[in-house]
C-alpha cells in the first residue's frame, strides 16, 4: 500500500495527473436545450430546458442549478433583463422559468448547474425567440 501512495505522490510531483472517467472536461459532454426556441412575449412566461448527457441522450435527473438569468444580449440589449424564477416541475432533468419578458426579440438565457460526481459546473447559453 505504501508503494501505492508513494508511487502516486511521484507521479504526482511529476506533474503527471491519473485519468479519470469525471476528469476536468467531462462536464463537456453535458448541454442544456430548450424544449421550444419560441415563447410568448408577456408577463407570466414559461421557459423549459431539459440537461442531457450528449453521450446517452439522456436526461440527468440529479443536477443542482445554481445560476440563472435572462438578457436581450442576443439583440445587443444585454442590460435589458427579466425576471426568471425556477418553478417546480416533477419532470427530473427539465428546469421550468417563469419570467416576464417585455418585449419582443431574442433572449439570451445563461444557465450552470452541478452534477454530483463531476469536478465542473455544466454551462450554457440557450437562445430563444420572444414573440407575440
Amino acid at each position: 500500500m505504501w508503494r501505492a501512495l508513494a508511487l502516486v505522490l511521484l507521479l504526482m510531483g511529476a506533474g503527471v495527473t491519473l485519468a479519470s472517467p469525471f476528469g476536468r472536461d467531462a462536464s463537456r459532454h453535458y448541454v442544456f436545450e430548450l424544449v421550444e426556441r419560441a415563447v410568448k412575449q408577456g408577463y407570466g412566461t414559461t421557459i423549459l430546458v431539459r440537461l442531457v448527457d450528449e453521450r446517452t441522450g439522456k436526461v440527468v435527473p440529479d443536477a443542482v442549478l445554481f445560476i440563472s438569468r435572462i438578457d436581450m444580449s442576443p439583440d445587443g440589449m444585454g442590460a435589458m433583463t427579466a425576471p426568471l424564477e425556477l418553478q417546480a416541475d416533477t419532470l427530473p432533468g427539465y428546469y421550468r422559468f417563469e419570467t416576464d419578458l417585455a418585449m419582443e426579440g431574442g433572449w439570451a438565457l445563461t444557465l450552470a448547474a452541478k452534477i454530483p460526481g463531476l469536478p465542473d459546473p455544466v454551462q450554457g447559453r440557450l437562445v430563444l425567440q420572444a414573440v407575440p
